[in-house]
């Protein structure tokens, strides 16, 4: 297959994807360094809060990236070889787009919090939704790594199941730190009501400490998925 250049479908799909992996991993890192200040005893717990404001501010670009990250990159399976299989239609690719939006205005519904009866459907959905992919596409991604001919494909796309498995993973991550942070809430509640007291900070100590292996994972996860996406080691497409 010959390389086409310049402006077309297949550059706007690889900058958007690019894009989204930017801002996925750079917001990360805020929330990151942003949750150290939180973790500073010696701070007023109204410094404190400003720094949980941040982290929650900064927040919203990840999350955005993670949940398009799944459309863009069937986006550039699409504008690819495998897309002369599956995608000739556009009808497919018009239907996941749909579903990615519409997962996430339920992701920013969630984001956004209250308790009312839509932010509490929309948390239950959201996480439906999260458990459900991070199976569903560890079990596509093993069956691509194992098969020989996956799905028809004769190129070898053993590198694009890990990134499959990569991306599966980072979301099964994401899940695991809502976990680990269901303390911290009540805890920095208490701090900001009560004051610091040696319990309140060992709850949110442990919470933020809980998440970080899990951080660590998604932020190594991430970047082997777009060393995969590079490299695409072992395919036979050109």
């Amino acid at each position: 297959m010959e390389a086409v250049h310049g402006f077309n479908g297949h550059s706007l799909a690889v900058f958007l994807h690019i894009v989204l992996f930017a801002y996925w991993l750079g917001g990360d890192v805020g929330v990151y360094y942003a949750s150290r200040y939180i973790l500073r005893s010696d701070l007023g717990p109204e410094a404190r809060a400003v720094s949980t404001r941040i982290m929650h501010g900064v927040d919203i670009a990840p999350r955005i990236s993670l949940v398009l990250f799944l459309p863009s990159g069937i986006t550039l399976m699409a504008v690819g070889p495998l897309g002369d299989e599956f995608f000739v239609d556009g009808w497919l690719l018009v239907l996941v787009w749909v579903a990615g939006l519409a997962w996430l205005a339920v992701s920013l519904i969630d984001y956004r919090g209250g308790d009312t009866p839509l932010a509490r459907l929309s948390q239950k959905a959201d996480l439906v939704v999260r458990y459900g992919l991070s199976a569903g596409l560890v079990g596509v991604a093993v069956y691509t790594m194992l098969a020989t001919e996956p799905f028809g494909v004769d190129t070898n796309p053993t590198w694009l199941g890990a990134k499959v498995a990569a991306y599966g993973l980072c979301i099964f991550c994401g899940v695991m730190i809502r976990r680990q942070l269901l303390p911290f809430g009540p805890a920095f509640g208490r701090l900001v009501t009560s004051g610091s007291t040696p319990e309140v900070e060992r709850a949110i100590l442990g919470s933020i400490r809980r998440c970080e292996p899990w951080v660590y994972s998604i932020w190594t996860l991430v970047l082997v998925a777009a060393l995969l996406g590079v490299v695409k080691p072992g395919s036979t497409a050109f």
